[in-house]
């Protein structure tokens, strides 16, 4: 698995890092590690999404309003 160093990151960002390791009972490495994998992991489904969103703009297709249904559902 590939390393990535990060230099010159600010004192307070370093200690909030550090404070959210310790939250979680882990290494701030591990930490790190997931913060930035959880950060590229919800770009790809935001884009995915935006894809999807695209597709079926093209081809006209309507859905229905779910507010508009829940409160059609809550009256009854």
């Amino acid at each position: 698995m590939p390393n990535i160093l990060v230099r010159n990151l600010p004192d307070d960002v370093v200690e909030e890092l550090k404070r959210r390791a310790q939250r979680h009972n882990r290494p701030l490495q591990q930490e790190v590690s997931d913060i930035l994998t959880r950060s590229a992991r919800r770009h790809d489904v935001a884009q995915r999404a935006a894809e999807i969103r695209k597709k079926l703009s093209a081809k006209k297709v309507q859905f229905s309003d779910s507010a508009e249904l829940l409160r059609e559902d809550r009256s009854r």
